[in-house]
């Protein structure tokens, strides 16, 4: 059975700006919908599987899953995956806010 998914508000930001920035990059919508449509397959497969994502260290909760050059993070809890960002990994790791 899939969890439920919620969307932490830095994640749909993330996602905003991903999409926005590609949108005014290319000067076409075209490679922003296929982004986003990547997006929401990735995170309804994490519902499904909440496990495919590597944890991102023993004592924390917090799970990443890679899909091309994206890493989408994200909470496993009883009933429920939390997106909680999305990251581009060609940007300067410094930014990073976790």
């Amino acid at each position: 059975m899939a969890k439920r998914i919620i969307w932490a508000r830095e994640a749909v930001a993330d996602r905003i700006q991903i999409l926005d920035y590609w949108y005014k990059h290319l000067g076409s919508k075209e490679y922003s919908s296929k982004l986003d449509k990547m997006f929401k397959e990735v995170v309804q497969l994490l519902s499904h599987f909440p496990f495919l994502g590597r944890k991102l260290g023993v004592e924390r909760g917090e799970r990443f899953f890679i899909k091309d050059r994206y890493q989408i993070f994200y909470l496993d809890e009883k009933d429920l995956i939390k997106i909680l960002h999305i990251w581009d990994s060609r940007r300067d790791p410094k930014d990073f806010p976790l």
